[in-house]
């Protein structure tokens, strides 16, 4: 099997990975980001409370006759009379004597007595083993006094570190459950998307298995078209499998009269047995050659996509039949860049029977005009002669096969019947006329314009 004829990865698995991706960079982010802020609400929570504990206590304290400072008030928090609490203040100033927290009990604050901080500095601290400290801390000169005192409140981070644990993990069990949800309905939303495509997949089954040649079965406005297509080629084939059997049925019933000539011949010993043979062969090998080259030009539409130039078909079929008719006077006009969607073998065909009629029968003027109507749907081609023409009542006469007006000149009476078939497969048409310039015939082929190229 060649890699174009290997099966490419399923539409379901690639629109799933697409989809679990995206909701992993989605969840992934969203997630992210709703932590930060929930973290930093949580910690703006957690500073505000110790920061009002700070406020309230440099609000509670003065300085005593001994230049110590000492709370008028009490702290309202039990936690600061509990030892090893959680909750701590400690008032440091220079030169002074250290006045803690009971919750303290033997421990101390580490204040930086370096800087001053006019408003409350937040920051976290690590001077306890086992209890990280969350700390609030602002330098003031209070009055009746000229040291700087260094307030500081701090509080375990144990209770702060535990509300965001769970906060992150309510978060990631959310997003764990909304990601399995959403992927879910990804998945249901893949299956129920792509069922159309299974429906057509069945449809094609049932045209291989019944013997129907058409997909009724209404379906969705996306898929339609490819079903469209579908039996446009079903309805394609059909009609080459027609024209196939046509063929050998006409091929067939052509070559019965012959075949019988010759056998009666044959039997009966006839005298002109070896005359019979070669006219009934001849009869034969034009039927023959009529038929293939119908069944060519069928094959090769079959392919589609062809593209001829007009004018370079014209001009080899010139350059072949002034070697025939060496005295004859060829003129090719008209649009020179013009394409006809034929194979370039059934156009040289097509005006090789054309042109070399015109120069048989005519007396020695032939003249082709090509995309002689431009406006035209199609492209037209006029190829006229100056002979003695066709009469009108005999011009449908001459598309026959073995069709022959002047029996004078040799030829097999195929060439029209030829043109006129291998031009109707392609859908176009011919027709004849009187040449109103050259007086003679005037044959008028009308064949479908090549589309044009995408830009």
């Amino acid at each position: 099997m060649t890699d174009s004829a290997r099966a490419q990865p399923s539409l379901a698995r690639r629109m799933a990975l697409i989809a679990s991706g995206w909701i992993a960079v989605l969840l992934l982010g969203g997630g992210i980001a709703l932590d930060r802020s929930m973290t930093s609400l949580v910690e703006e929570n957690f500073d505000e409370q110790i920061s009002s504990m700070l406020t309230a206590m440099i609000a509670s304290a003065e300085i005593g006759p001994d230049g110590e400072v000492f709370f008028y008030r009490t702290l309202g928090d039990q936690r600061f009379l509990e030892p090893g609490s959680g909750l701590y203040w400690q008032i440091t100033g220079e030169g002074r004597e250290v006045f803690p927290s009971r919750s303290l009990w033997d421990r101390s604050l580490q204040v930086r007595g370096d800087h001053a901080d006019e408003s409350i500095h937040m920051y976290d601290s690590d001077q306890f083993a086992n209890e990280n400290l969350r700390v609030a801390e602002r330098s003031i000169i209070l009055p009746g006094s000229q040291t700087q005192w260094w307030f500081t409140v701090a509080a375990s981070r144990a209770e702060l570190d535990a509300q965001i644990a769970q906060n992150r993990a309510i978060l990631v069990w959310s997003f764990a459950v909304l990601g399995v949800g959403l992927m879910v309905m990804a998945l249901l939303q893949i299956r129920y998307g792509l069922s159309p495509l299974r429906r057509v997949r069945d449809a094609i089954q049932h045209l291989r298995t019944t013997g129907a040649n058409r997909i009724t079965d209404p379906l969705p406005t996306e898929v339609q078209p490819l079903v469209d297509e579908l039996n446009d080629l079903l309805e394609h084939s059909e009609r080459q499998a027609e024209e196939a059997r046509t063929h050998a049925g006409n091929l067939a019933h052509a070559l019965k009269t012959p075949l019988t000539v010759l056998t009666n011949a044959a039997t009966a010993n006839a005298q002109d047995l070896a005359d019979t043979t070669i006219r009934e062969v001849r009869t034969m090998q034009r039927h023959v050659d009529h038929h293939l080259a119908r069944a060519r030009a069928v094959g090769r539409r079959a392919i589609g996509h062809a593209r001829t130039r007009v004018c370079e078909s014209a001009e080899a079929v010139r350059r072949a039949i002034e070697r025939l008719h060496p005295g004859a006077r060829f003129d090719i006009a008209g649009n020179r860049d013009v394409e006809v969607a034929i194979e370039r073998q059934d156009l040289d065909e097509i005006l090789g029977n054309l042109i070399e009629n015109a120069a048989k029968y005519g007396q020695g003027t032939v003249f082709v005009t090509i995309d002689a109507e431009p406006e035209a749907e199609q492209c037209v081609i006029w190829v006229e002669d100056d002979g003695k023409g066709i009469p009108e009542a005999k011009r449908g006469e001459i598309f026959g096969r073995g069709a022959r007006l002047d029996t004078g000149k040799p030829g097999t009476g195929l060439g029209l019947a030829i043109v006129r078939d291998v031009v109707g497969i392609y859908g176009g048409t011919v027709s004849l006329d009187s040449s109103p310039e050259l007086g003679g015939l005037l044959v008028r082929l009308s064949l479908p314009r090549a589309a044009r190229a995408s830009g």
